[in-house]
This record gives structure tokens, sequence and C-alpha cells, in this order.
């Protein structure tokens, strides 16, 4: 198979989507109702970033301004259906959504930090646990467990995740 050709401009696209994918994600994801709608929606963004691509120059807000542009057609297209936001509360969600992710980054980063100082077997059992597909009942049977077991076993886990989360954040915030 030969290689693609060099492109600078291929190359610098790729590296700033890849460090903004998650945070973009997430914004889609916050302005509509499914998974599923936010994945069709940011396979809109993804083509349109490219296609409108030219520089690095400030790809964060225009990737976020794009992203809110495709969530708003995405939802002119499903029109019919009265379950939708209107264009002034995806506004105002997107707004909202754009002024919460250095938070979220924090939290995520800090989750991260705290989810590596869980003992391992912990830490494979959230891992385990939080994989999409997986089923409770068929994970503690795996385990000799009953779900109820289990379900105490990751709410005590999770308790501690956010007791850490938490501290990490007020010792961020003295710095």
């Amino acid at each position: 198979m030969p290689s693609p050709p060099d492109h600078p401009q291929h190359d610098q696209f790729l590296r700033l989507y890849a460090e903004h994918e998650v945070a973009l994600h997430t914004f889609v994801r916050s302005l509509l109702p499914t998974r599923q709608e936010a994945s069709e929606v940011m396979q809109e963004v993804i083509v349109a970033l490219w296609q409108g691509f030219t520089s690095a120059g400030e790809f964060r807000p225009w990737a976020f301004g794009v992203a809110r542009n495709q969530v708003r057609m995405y939802l002119r297209r499903r029109v019919r259906d009265r379950h939708l936001f209107d264009d002034d509360l995806v506004n105002r969600l997107a707004d909202l959504a754009v002024q919460q992710e250095p938070q979220h980054v924090s939290e995520r980063e800090a989750l991260e930090q705290c989810l590596q100082k869980l003992p391992r077997s912990q830490h494979e059992l959230v891992l385990a646990a939080y994989t999409k597909g997986t089923r409770i009942d068929d994970l503690a049977t795996r385990r000799g467990q009953t779900p109820m077991a289990l379900y105490k076993l990751l709410h005590r886990i999770r308790q501690a995740l956010l007791d850490c989360v938490e501290r990490t954040l007020a010792t961020e915030e003295l710095i």
C-alpha cells in the first residue's frame, strides 16, 4: 500500500484535531440528546473542519464554532421531531459548554490522576465495568460475586475517586 503524500497542512490538521477531539466530542454531546446523534454529528464536524482548515491560527474557537453550526444544521434537518432543541437553546447550551470546558478539562485530568492512584485490582475493575457493552451481572459472575456486591464495591470506588478528584481540584485552586 503506498504511503500518503507528505502534506504539512494535513499533518498540522491531524495534530490539532487530535489535541481537541475529546473536548469537541464532549461539546457536541452536551448539545444533543443521544450519543448516537453526537457520533453522527461528529462525523460531519470532522469533514467540515477538514474542508475549512487553512491554518493553525485559532483552531480551538474556530472548531467549536464549526461544531456548533453542525449541531444546529443537524437539528434543523430533524425539525419535525418535537423533542429537539430550538436554536436559542442550542446557542445558550453551547455558550455554557464553552465556558465550562476548562473546568471539565481539570476534572478529567484529576480523575485520570486519581484512577492511577487506585490499587491495580480496583483500577482494572473500574475500566472493565465502564467499558462500552459491559453488563454488570456478567462481570459479577466472572468475578464470583453477586451483582449487588459488585454494585456496592463500585459505589465505594466511585466515592473514593470523587473524594480524590475534589481534593485534587481544591489543591490546584490553592496553587
